[in-house]
């Protein structure tokens, strides 16, 4: 590997890292509002509508955060991408008009009303906007989705030209969307931002939990995004198993790197923890034998094809980062779950506001989802190597041919003092609405306990 292709591949893995925080956060956050907002018009309970002011105010924050470090992608397409730009203009062509018509325009019109129609429209139709903005960004996330599951199993497309000048052509525009690895990567996707969104819920309201701070807000707050973070730690577990039997299929050397499967042909093995000596073609670690076999075919002998039935030049070199990468994630979803159902059963036992450790996990587990997402898509993605669009283009082809290593490592500098910046401002803005909490009617404050059931 080259300085221009590691030093591009570090810019881009950055700037989209740094861009992937935020994108999650606000659809999670998007369908936490929608359940708070339609509580408040089933209910008619001033608080729910307090409760959404405040956190809409939280998804204008990140929602614009999101937007802009977004922008910067495209650019580096043009200057540090150029040859991949054109392969794939075409397919990424449609899938992005198609975000710009169906998801960004529909939450982008309904966003001002969202933010500034509180006292000019009707309760309704305030409801009916936020529904669209959630919607919008749910939408916006599938066709970003569909764009990358493309690069992962390619379908419905045919190559015009040759060498440098060859690019991918859509023949089958619905067989570009439902490409072999779409629906399963956009549902494991999806789900992973409604837990990211509805932990930094329970996380705000165990901080104001345990400060006894708007008390009453922030436990009726934490019972919605604690239903929501349970259904979804659950459903990751079934759309996470539905991946793993695309990557099976599809990509072979991908699946044998994350479990660290060097044998051209034999049972494979899980583990639970481990490293991988790449070099000697070892993996040690806490193992379930055959238990990848019996995960894709039911039967511990059944053998798994691994890297070494795949020719050197065509498997990913990082196969330890890989593998810790994905156990990461695993080990992350199955904590959400333990984390979220020991939660409901003390909720269903009526101790749950008063163990203040627990509160104090959630004030910290807001970052878990987020981990998660990153070492999950670092896995997708370093996986996929060495090819940008996997088996028709590698990534070491897919670089512009006038950049020098001299200019992405300046414009890498630059990005990087940019997004700390940004970062920083993000945490300062975040933390002062935060700190000035839901704007409450202080005599329903009082009174909301005792009239609602919901958070009695």
């Amino acid at each position: 590997m080259d300085n221009v292709e590691l030093l591009s591949r570090i810019q881009f893995a950055f700037t989209i890292a740094f861009h992937y925080i935020y994108p999650p956060l606000s659809i999670g956050l998007g369908v936490c509002l929608v359940v708070m907002e339609g509580l408040y018009l089933k209910t008619k309970n001033k608080l729910y509508e307090e409760l959404t002011r405040f956190w809409v105010r939280i998804f204008a924050l990140i929602f614009g955060i999101g937007v802009a470090t977004g922008i910067v992608m495209e650019f580096e397409f043009g200057t540090n991408w150029a040859t991949y730009s054109r392969y794939v203009g075409d397919i990424f062509g449609s899938a992005l008009a198609a975000e710009g018509i169906f998801a960004f325009a529909l939450e982008s019109a309904f966003l001002g009303i969202l933010l500034f129609g509180w006292n000019k429209v009707s309760p309704r139709v305030h409801f009916m906007a936020t529904v669209l903005v959630a919607l919008g960004s749910i939408f916006s996330a599938l066709w970003i989705v569909v764009a990358n599951s493309w690069q992962q199993t390619p379908s419905g497309y045919r190559i015009e030209g040759q060498g440098m000048k060859a690019r991918a052509i859509v023949t089958d525009f619905w067989a570009m969307v439902f490409n072999p690895s779409s629906v399963e990567r956009y549902s494991h996707v999806l789900i992973g931002a409604l837990l990211a969104g509805s932990f930094l819920v329970l996380s705000v309201s165990a901080w104001y939990i345990l400060k006894k701070q708007h008390v009453g807000h922030a436990q009726a707050a934490f019972k919605i995004a604690l239903w929501v973070a349970a259904v979804s730690a659950l459903g990751q577990l079934v759309t996470g198993h539905k991946s793993a039997e695309v990557v099976t299929k599809y990509q072979p050397a991908k699946l044998a790197a994350m479990e660290g499967h060097f044998e051209k042909s034999a049972p494979a093995d899980m583990y639970l923890m481990g490293w991988v000596n790449a070099k000697e073609q070892k993996t040690m670690g806490l193992k379930i034998p055959g238990g990848l076999s019996f995960l894709v075919h039911q039967d511990f002998n059944q053998p798994i094809p691994g890297l070494n039935s795949i020719k050197p030049e065509n498997r990913p070199t990082a196969v330890n980062f890989v593998f810790q990468t994905y156990h990461l994630m695993v080990a992350i979803g199955m904590t959400l779950i333990a984390l979220t159902l020991f939660s409901l059963y003390l909720l269903y036992r009526k101790k749950l506001f008063e163990t203040r450790w627990l509160m104090s996990v959630f004030v910290f587990a807001v970052l878990l989802p987020q981990i998660a997402n990153q070492v999950g898509w670092y896995t997708a993605e370093v996986g996929r190597q060495p090819w940008v669009v996997y088996g028709l283009l590698r990534t070491s082809n897919a670089l512009s041919q006038a950049v020098k290593a001299e200019h992405v490592l300046a414009s890498l500098i630059l990005f990087t003092f940019i997004y700390v910046m940004l970062f920083a401002l993000f945490l300062y803005l975040l933390n002062k609405k935060i700190q000035h909490g839901p704007d409450v009617d202080t005599e329903q404050e009082e009174t909301s306990s005792r009239m609602n059931p919901v958070l009695s």
